[in-house]
């Protein structure tokens, strides 16, 4: 497709990289489970509560990640299928500044602001 959503296909393919990126850099550094849990008879409490905690903050963030990546995938859809730009529930068009804050996004502000406070 040629045409006015070019850079922003762009935009959303380095988008989705970099997030995909970011997750593998998650996973790979949650390859030292075993050891987390061969060690933690050695460990203090805390310290054992503070990996914990870390190892649920890594998989909260690939959950997110995930999630954004899925929305990525459904604009780039958007795209292909012209309805980009498209607020979903109005149907009026989304401000080209929305898209350039959050080039996934499915709603325009006032809906936004309206999903929110419901």
């Amino acid at each position: 497709m040629t045409g006015t959503y070019d850079n922003r296909r762009a935009e959303l393919l380095a988008m989705r990289g970099r997030i995909l990126g970011a997750a593998q850099d998650i996973v790979d550094g949650d390859t030292d489970d075993s050891e987390l849990s061969s060690a933690a008879g050695d460990q203090h409490l805390a310290d054992h509560a503070s990996e914990m905690f870390d190892r649920e903050v890594d998989e909260s963030l690939e959950e997110n990640a995930e999630s954004i990546v899925e929305e990525i995938d459904a604009a780039l859809r958007r795209i292909e299928e012209g309805t980009y730009g498209t607020c979903i529930r109005c149907g009026n068009p989304i401000p080209e500044e929305r898209l350039a804050a959050v080039p996934y996004a499915v709603l325009c502000v006032t809906c936004k602001r309206e999903e929110e406070r419901a």
